[in-house]
């Protein structure tokens, strides 16, 4: 039986204990008082303490009934503890402990799961998999798994001492999850493990769960980890003073230079610098996209001038560009340069379809009245990128850097191919980065892509560095 059964077994018997305590009491009173009173008439007082009494037990029953359906502490389909009872409960264990390890453990592809093979199979996954992890920590003599399930197919488990000394039990969980399988259901498992020398926040370790897991699925960068207490203080100060470095890596149309994409990192006071993947989140969830990105914007665009042949690429958020006050600000910046038209281009990437898509349009079309052209990364990764493709007036569309990847696989290069079709004949440019090698750039070549960038072809250079 999970911890979480234990748990929850022990609440219900302590709720009904609490429903029963108020009849007790007036089964205890009416015979204390007959036992006092029994040679003579019971009095008028009596009668009234014995009916209000039983009108409280009543309405204390019925309060206890409403609210104890109403709130559960473990979750009906894993059998894990809710959220809600985890957090508080972690939130106990970290004041007490010294030495906590948090383990996130994902089911990478249970949308999927759900789609593919309904919600009730979805629901089946979620329960195996809390179940076998659960019996994989009681093999290892950890009993009563601290263990919850926090959303979707994301579960979470506390457990004593700091990460170190359990590395090792996470690491065996995924070698053997490496092909797991509910029936069959291929189901595939991601984990991150993070601990108290981080913070002693819970929402600092969760937050932090989540940017690992998508590290350690991506490129993982070589800065270093700044404690969740302090980078909102630390990217604040950096934009408040405009600390920031902002590197460049050409891009070619044939053996042209069209244009050059922009990186930016936050500088912190000892000059060691933040990467994108860290304070983009953070900032975001301040209100400060906004700001952030007119900040970045009005730097590069002073860097134009008559001697500029190519066009600095810009990252930009899709609901800046939809905010009003972004579109009034860009318009002063190309009215106080006016070298910079035609000089800039954004580029967007954006998980979720924006559906007021005539709206979108005419604020790409007043993009491209002031000088801007607009671009659309990471096709082929997620269906928004299609639709962009079919729906938005854009000018350029970059491919997914999977596609990179697995461009010598001839699978891809007739994905690429066909993709590289359909933009064309819309009058689209198309863009790939991640050009690593000879025998690559000669694949993108024939597949006849209008813009390429890489490693092999350029190497990042510094276009700005704030004073410390």
């Amino acid at each position: 039986m999970l911890l979480a059964q234990k748990k929850e077994r022990e609440y219900r018997f302590k709720l009904a204990l609490r429903m029963g305590l108020p009849i007790f009491a007036l089964v205890l009173a009416l015979i204390f008082n007959t036992l006092i009173d029994d040679t003579v008439t019971l009095t008028p007082t009596f009668y009234i303490e014995a009916t209000l009494i039983l009108a409280f037990s009543i309405y204390y029953i019925f309060y206890i009934i409403y609210n104890g359906f109403d709130t559960r502490i473990t979750d009906i389909v894993s059998k894990t503890f809710t959220r809600e009872y985890l957090y508080d409960y972690l939130t106990k264990e970290l004041k007490k402990e010294q030495e906590y390890t948090l383990v996130l453990i994902s089911i990478e592809n249970f949308k999927d799961i759900n789609a593919q093979y309904g919600l009730k199979n979805g629901d089946k996954v979620l329960f195996e998999v809390a179940q076998w992890v659960t019996n994989y920590f009681e093999e290892k003599n950890i009993h009563n798994l601290l263990f919850g399930h926090i959303k979707d197919g994301d579960f979470l488990i506390g457990l004593n001492n700091e990460k170190i000394k359990n590395s090792a039990l996470i690491e065996m969980i995924c070698l053997k999850m490496n092909d797991f399988r509910i029936e069959n259901i291929e189901v595939k498992i991601a984990t991150a493990i993070t601990d108290t020398s981080l913070s002693y926040k819970l929402e600092h370790l969760i937050e932090n769960l989540f940017e690992l897991k998508e590290l350690n699925k991506n490129i993982i960068h070589n800065e270093d980890v700044i404690n969740p207490s302090e980078i909102e203080q630390v990217i604040l100060k950096a934009l408040k003073y405009k600390q920031f470095l902002i590197m460049s890596q050409t891009v070619f149309e044939k053996d042209d230079v069209i244009a050059k994409e922009c990186f930016v990192k936050l500088k912190r006071d000892d000059s060691k610098l933040i990467h994108q993947k860290s304070y983009m989140k953070i900032i975001s969830r301040l209100g400060l996209l906004v700001a952030f990105d007119l900040m970045i914007l009005e730097k590069i665009i002073s860097y134009c001038d008559s001697q500029t042949s190519f066009i600095y690429v810009v990252n930009i958020s899709a609901t800046s560009i939809r905010n009003p006050l972004f579109l009034i600000k860009i318009k002063e910046f190309f009215l106080e340069n006016n070298f910079a038209k035609n000089k800039i281009m954004f580029i967007l990437s954006e998980n979720e379809y924006y559906s007021h898509i005539e709206k979108f349009n005419l604020i790409i079309d007043t993009l491209h009245n002031i000088g801007v052209k607009v671009a659309i990364d990471r096709l082929g990764n997620n269906h928004t990128s299609f639709l962009y493709l079919r729906d938005l007036n854009i000018d350029i569309i970059r491919f997914d850097s999977f596609y990179s990847k697995e461009i010598y696989e001839k699978k891809s290069q007739n994905i690429i191919e066909g993709l590289n079709i359909i933009a064309q004949n819309s009058g689209i440019k198309t863009w790939i980065k991640m050009v690593e090698s000879r025998e690559m750039l000669e694949i993108v070549k024939g597949i006849g892509i209008d813009y390429k960038q890489g490693k092999y072809l350029s190497n990042l250079e510094k276009i700005y560095e704030s004073k410390d």
